[in-house]
């Protein structure tokens, strides 16, 4: 089982450099392996170079998946990071 989140991102600029950096930080300090898929595509959401490689833009509906032993809990707080950044909802 996995915990899982659709999120529509809601910044004119999508998920650039700065937020997606503090994503990759949030989602680093969880043991679960967390990932995000966006337009067919699945990355791990703890590699910037990923993240950024799926160039996600406004408007975009994304889905984060986190497995593990702590996932409820990762998920939860990256939900609440893209809130914070004012990424999405």
């Amino acid at each position: 089982m996995a915990a899982e989140k659709t999120v529509t991102i809601t910044d004119s600029t999508g998920v650039h450099a700065r937020p997606a950096t503090v994503l990759v930080n949030k989602a680093g300090s969880f043991s679960s392996d967390v990932t995000v898929e966006y337009n067919g595509k699945s990355v791990n959401l703890k590699s910037i170079m990923g993240v950024m490689s799926l160039g996600i833009p406004k408007d975009a509906k994304i889905k984060l998946v986190a497995k593990g032993s702590d996932e409820q809990e990762a998920i939860d707080a990256i939900y609440d990071v893209i809130k914070q950044e004012g990424l999405g909802e």
